[in-house]
């Protein structure tokens, strides 16, 4: 789209609605900005052009377009005065979408999309990874890397679009505020309840989900995950991926190489040995990667040598340490069950770390999953008490220690400090539980705002103790 979008409503300065924004400017469109509070980028954004709303509720008048912040939820007052209005609202991945430039060839890089409740950066970047080794001017961006405004316009010197291929990672929220988007392929890695209070139902946090494969040439899914494995079922070219052995239009394992018989009729791509992040989830991770590479033409070769170079991305199952026998992994960005349970799945004796915002979860089907591999759990955040009454119920035997912390502490009023300090005492207490050949795990199946600023935060806390251990 090259023409004015008009008088365009941007909802929320983060960095997609930051980047929406200058994007608009740049293009000459008039910009208004609305947001509850008053964000740094303001100054720049009105020096620019745009004009300052505010925390208003009701959509201005002749308004064209209101492109919302993923964080902004459907029910927001203004968001519904601009539905009442008959004004479209759109995310930014669906804005980007819109103004994507072409290439020398006169079309548009294509997209390779990828969405799940868990897993998602993961293969994403992986999918960079694969795609950069095929030769691509690739690019991760979305819910991970750069703004999809960004990429979609950024240009080389000859005035042709920067990228030719772009891996686009997408939450259940982006895809909410999607109507058009129509990727060369697209993955659901999984489903598991998440962001329902956001969406208002599990049944439309699916629906969400299955947005990115309605006008995808090539669907795929894990043929281990129900809910995405459905989702594909009915598409006129699915492609599953299964940590069995593959049957034709799968990717699987036989005997401990990667192997594609899907597009191809059977072609061996990597050794699972030579994979460089561990677990079956991020076997499950590196097939649909290679899956999505396949639709875009990269060889065998080529992505064997880009899963062999991956090395995964901070705070996903990173082993930080190994003090006295004991590994100690980061993987922080395990902020629900589901996430926690495949990270946990990944070694055979562990001492847990868990605990934060649950946001709801149920964890009883988690911790009655895993409550053979614990050696130990030390439990912190607000909601400890609930993991520890699981805990009680379903692993009785299991030595756990509940160190204080959660909203006594919280962000709220508590100093970084005090967050760091309350990862020292659990990373000790981890230490007492755990003997050599353990691992101890940080994959707190809860959100980290109650006692640290985000996951990355928490990650960095647990890396800083377990290096203070030495």
């Amino acid at each position: 789209m090259t023409g004015p979008l008009g008088r365009v409503l941007v909802c929320g300065l983060g960095v997609s609605g930051a980047a929406a924004a200058r994007v608009l400017l740049a293009r000459g469109d008039t910009v208004l900005l609305a947001d509850a509070g008053t964000p740094a980028v303001r100054a720049e954004l009105e020096a620019a052009g745009a004009v300052w709303l505010g925390a208003v509720v009701d959509c201005p008048e002749d308004v064209d377009l209101v492109v919302t912040s993923p964080g902004w939820r459907p029910d927001s007052p203004l968001l519904v005065s601009a539905a009442r209005a008959g004004v479209e609202v759109v995310g930014e991945p669906e804005l980007a979408w819109r103004l994507r430039r072409p290439l020398a060839d006169g079309q548009p890089a294509p997209w390779y999309a990828v969405t799940g409740t868990n897993g998602k950066t993961t293969t994403v970047t992986m999918l960079e990874a694969l795609l950069l080794a095929g030769g691509r001017r690739a690019v991760a961006a979305g819910n991970v890397g750069r703004p999809l405004v960004e990429v979609v316009t950024a240009v080389d010197d000859d005035g042709v679009a920067a990228f030719d291929a772009v891996a686009v990672e997408l939450s259940s929220f982006q895809l909410h505020w999607s109507s058009s988007l129509a990727p060369a392929a697209a993955a659901v890695l999984n489903v598991a309840d998440d962001h329902v209070d956001w969406h208002g139902s599990p049944q439309a946090y699916r629906e969400a989900k299955a947005k990115v494969l309605e006008r995808a040439p090539v669907a795929v899914a894990d043929a281990g995950d129900p809910v995405a494995a459905s989702l594909v079922a009915a598409h006129h070219h699915p492609v599953t991926v299964t940590l069995d052995e593959p049957a034709p239009g799968q990717l699987g394992v036989r005997a401990g190489v990667l192997v594609d018989r899907a597009f191809a009729a059977e072609e061996a791509l990597l050794a699972v040995t030579e994979l460089q992040v561990a677990g079956p989830h991020n076997v499950v991770n590196a097939l649909v990667a290679a899956a999505l590479a396949r639709v875009a033409g990269v060889c065998a070769a080529d992505i064997a040598a880009g899963l062999a170079g991956f090395r995964g991305g901070a705070h996903r199952n990173v082993l930080v340490g190994t003090v006295d026998g004991v590994d100690y992994v980061d993987d922080s960005k395990a902020t629900n069950p589901h996430a926690a349970g495949a990270s946990l799945a990944a070694y055979p004796r562990v001492v847990w770390i868990a605990g934060g915002l649950l946001k709801g979860a149920d964890v009883d089907p988690l911790v009655a999953a895993v409550a053979p591999r614990l050696a130990g759990v030390v439990l912190l955040g607000r909601d400890r008490e609930v993991l520890a009454g699981s805990l009680a119920r379903h692993a009785p035997a299991v030595p756990r220690i509940v160190v204080p912390s959660g909203d006594d502490v919280g962000v709220a009023g508590a100093t970084s400090g005090t967050a760091e300090a309350v990862m020292v005492q659990v990373v000790r207490a981890a230490a007492d539980l755990a003997r050599p050949g353990d691992t101890v795990l940080l994959a707190p199946a809860a959100a980290s705002m109650d006692v640290f600023t985000d996951y990355g935060h928490r990650g960095r806390a647990f890396t800083d103790a377990v290096h203070a251990l030495h």
